[in-house]
């Protein structure tokens, strides 16, 4: 187990399914202490993906390293390194929260208290309470624990925060946070555009089994947002002042987006701005925002995903 190199690694690794074929050719690397949001529509490969890394699939073709480990063939030495939450199942529906964190912790050589990780995730006055009457998001938070529990160097997340109310959400989103800044290296998967874009160090997007994009939220979003205004007034546009705007030589396109917001298109944003500033000064409405580059991370998905296989 080297300390150099990529956390995680896949180089040229394929995995098909009968006709069908779960990932082609994948190459991606993690560094350590990073976190990567995994990306894609249902059926994309995203899923498979990450059951390689986590040494549950075998690739066809290629090499997957976590650690320096092949998940499969040194899984003894690569498992107690790992933190995996998944959605749901594996767990007793009988066991209290605080017992099943308790025989989870019993897996590992030096696991965190259970009692200290139970309030850590909000449910320290959940623990006696049976997995199958928890709630959904209380599940969630518990399966985090589980995941966390054994002080794992690479942590994978799948919907972490699916089922839970805006507080639950924040809190997890902060419990995550904080292991990556202690080093830990996160793989999220997620269909959560806002959380991808406030967690993601970098963002994979996967499709058809192939890696069509990795960046950053920021700069994913800078390159779709390119050409691109968002124009938002006081009280809205009259259609008069809509149609001026539009004929505006260096507007190419404008489209209202409802409460007096507006996205235009331009070849250039700048000049674009420039104008629509000097045709609202000369008679209103009252400017609220003018934004250039007005790209988004689910406007990238869209553009570069072709939707459920």
């Amino acid at each position: 187990m080297s300390p150099d190199g990529p956390a995680v690694s896949l180089s040229g690794v394929t995995k098909s399914y009968g006709e069908g074929r779960g990932v082609a050719d994948l190459d991606l690397e993690v560094a350590a202490g990073e976190l990567v949001a995994v990306l894609g529509p249902n059926g994309a490969g995203k899923t498979t993906t990450v059951e390689l890394m986590e040494g549950y699939r075998r690739p066809d073709r290629g090499t997957v390293r976590v650690l320096g480990l092949d998940p499969i063939r040194e899984r003894r030495a690569c498992l107690p390194l790992l933190g995996i939450m998944l959605q749901e199942g594996g767990i007793y529906p009988a066991l209290s929260a605080a017992e099943t964190l308790r025989l989870f912790a019993a897996y590992f050589r030096d696991p965190e208290p259970p009692g200290e990780l139970l309030e850590r995730v909000g449910l320290a006055d959940r623990g006696r309470a049976r997995y199958r009457h928890l709630s959904g998001g209380a599940r969630q938070r518990l399966s985090l624990a589980l995941a966390l529990v054994g002080r794992p160097r690479v942590l994978f997340l799948d919907e972490p925060t699916a089922g839970m109310d805006p507080r639950s959400r924040l809190l997890t989103w902060e419990i995550i946070r904080e292991r990556r800044s202690q080093g830990v290296t996160v793989l999220l998967t997620t269909h959560s555009m806002e959380e991808a874009e406030r967690l993601a160090d970098r963002v994979a997007i996967i499709d058809r089994g192939r890696l069509v994009a990795l960046d950053s939220p920021t700069h994913l979003s800078q390159a779709a947002g390119q050409g691109l205004l968002e124009l938002e007034t006081v009280t809205g546009l009259t259609p008069t002042r809509l149609q001026e705007v539009r004929a505006l030589s260096a507007v190419d396109e404008v489209s209202e987006l409802g409460e007096a917001r507006y996205l235009l298109r331009a070849t250039e944003p700048a000049r674009a701005a420039a104008a629509v500033t000097a045709l609202l000064a000369e008679g209103g409405p009252q400017l609220r925002l003018l934004r250039v580059g007005a790209g988004s991370l689910e406007e990238v998905f869209l553009d570069l995903t072709e939707g459920p296989s």
